[in-house]
């Protein structure tokens, strides 16, 4: 499993994932889940992925391929607006899996599916985040609900819920996202480290700040210890019962 976010703000986007694919007492498995492709000057794209790993890497090296196909009718240099980009991948994401739909001969329980979160800006139209289902649709974040997740989404969700704003700062975002993160992967042994995370200004296309967290990194267990002690105090603070002495 896997888990990444995005948040969609008025100053620009985060994007955070984690990098476990598979884990078990004697076997952890490590990919990167976030993919920046270098585009036209004019556009970002991020891409960060969830589900069945042969699919996401499908999807990945089709949009490179067509990249470097002059006769490609569509890429991700050409497409004029993010909507457009998401539709385009949503499609190619569609049909990886339709290619890779299970025979009568291979096990039940195989499951092709993969999930996309998309961020990024094309031009001077707006920076977004785009949630691509494996049906090949898509829905964008909003100003009532900032945030966008993938992957095993409920440890994160909680934080996320009640302090994500889209008039949070970059900083203030990031670690939100790396809060939301932290909770996952104490819940959770499928989600784990290295954490990555991409910082991007409105109008900038391009990655202001990138970061890649190790399960030894001295800022994310700073953070995670932070946290932990302001939980413990605010709830050693709440109010207490009449029956209590």
């Amino acid at each position: 499993m896997t888990y990444c976010l995005g948040l969609r703000l008025e100053a620009g986007i985060v994007l955070v994932s984690d990098s476990r694919t598979s884990a078990s007492v004697d076997d952890i498995s490590v990919y990167s889940k976030m993919h920046h492709f270098t585009t036209a000057p004019d556009r970002l794209v991020v891409l960060l992925s969830a589900g069945n790993l042969a699919t996401t890497q499908a999807v990945r090296n089709q949009l490179l391929r067509d990249q470097e196909n002059p006769a490609a009718e569509r890429n991700l240099d050409n497409l004029d607006h993010l909507e457009a980009i998401a539709g385009y991948i949503g499609e190619i994401n569609r049909q990886v899996q339709q290619n890779s739909a299970p025979g009568p001969e291979q096990a039940s329980g195989f499951n092709p599916e993969a999930t996309f979160l998309l961020g990024g800006q094309v031009g001077d139209g707006p920076h977004d985040i785009l949630l691509i289902y494996p049906q090949g649709n898509y829905i964008a974040a909003s100003r009532q609900k900032p945030f966008l997740q993938i992957g095993e989404t409920k440890y994160g969700k909680p934080i996320l819920d009640r302090l994500a704003t889209a008039d949070l700062d970059l900083g203030q975002a990031a670690r939100l996202a790396l809060v939301s993160m932290d909770a996952s992967m104490r819940s959770n042994l499928s989600v784990g480290p290295p954490v990555e995370v991409a910082v991007c200004r409105a109008g900038s296309h391009q990655v202001d700040q990138r970061m890649k967290l190790y399960d030894d990194d001295e800022y994310l267990a700073g953070l995670s210890a932070e946290w932990g002690d302001g939980l413990r105090s605010v709830f050693l603070a709440l109010p207490r019962f009449d029956w209590e002495s």
